[in-house]
């Protein structure tokens, strides 16, 4: 009876799998960058010519960017799919508002569920934090800080679940949105005073994560996402009653 090959992985995709795990977990993020290759090398324990390797067939991926003199940094190559067309897609066709928001509402809904059953001691802290900030921005009129703020409230409870998927395509999707947030936030505060409204939402799904109640995460997530395509389609049928009557009062006064 004839042995078996052993397999043994080249060091070079040893390497390249190690960075690959940061990169999915969010410990290198989008326009991060790398250690100096020396640096780098001795922390894994490798030579710099395998590290140089691994790089490279990073970059081949398009993970990774090699910049002439300028070191190597993570790219966003993992949510190019919501980058382009998307962005443009969303500014050109005002009617993909609703689609955005029920996939948002499935998503952010689900990663809510699973922050409160994983959340770390860290993570926590992190959404203490996060909550503190939001709250800041909207007690100010900034409605720029106020999106961001937002997109990373909504972020941070979206790495707190601990599905790396999740927390990418979250990622990627608010990143792509955060003018669409904005905009939202703008056309909310003209239906009435709701940013006390909405800074409830957020809190509930704060304090249900914290608490550890997962469909109550995820209840408060989905209310939050009901809350704002409601509220929109409020102020959408508002403006097309006013732009009925003046389209009478127009035909009233070519009329005479």
């Amino acid at each position: 009876m004839g042995y078996q090959r052993v397999n043994v992985p080249r060091l070079s995709d040893e390497i390249m799998r190690q960075l690959e795990e940061r990169i999915l977990g969010g410990a290198l993020k989008p326009g991060d960058r790398l250690p100096p290759e020396r640096v780098l090398a001795e922390e894994l324990g490798v030579s710099r010519p395998s590290l140089r390797e691994a790089i490279q067939k990073l970059a081949a991926r398009g993970l990774l960017q090699s910049r002439q003199g300028g070191g190597t940094y993570v790219t966003d190559q993992l949510g190019a799919s919501f980058s382009d067309p998307w962005r443009q897609m969303l500014s050109s066709h005002p009617q993909l508002q609703d689609d955005v928001l029920e996939f948002r509402r499935v998503l952010e809904g689900t990663a809510a569920a699973f922050a409160a059953q994983r959340a770390t001691d860290a993570d926590l802290v992190r959404l203490d934090a996060l909550m503190d900030a939001l709250e800041q921005s909207y007690g100010g009129a900034d409605l720029a800080a106020q999106a961001a703020a937002d997109v990373a409230f909504h972020l941070g409870v979206a790495e707190a679940s601990h599905n790396i998927l999740f927390a990418h395509q979250i990622s990627s999707l608010l990143t792509t949105l955060n003018t669409h947030v904005k905009d939202n936030i703008a056309n909310l505060f003209n239906v009435g005073p709701v940013s006390d409204e909405l800074l409830s939402q957020h809190r509930a799904i704060w304090r249900a994560i914290k608490e550890r109640r997962p469909a109550a995460a995820r209840e408060a997530a989905e209310a939050h996402i009901d809350f704002v395509a409601d509220t929109l389609d409020q102020l959408k049928t508002e403006a097309e009653r006013r732009e009925r009557a003046l389209a009478r009062l127009a035909h009233h006064d070519t009329g005479r």
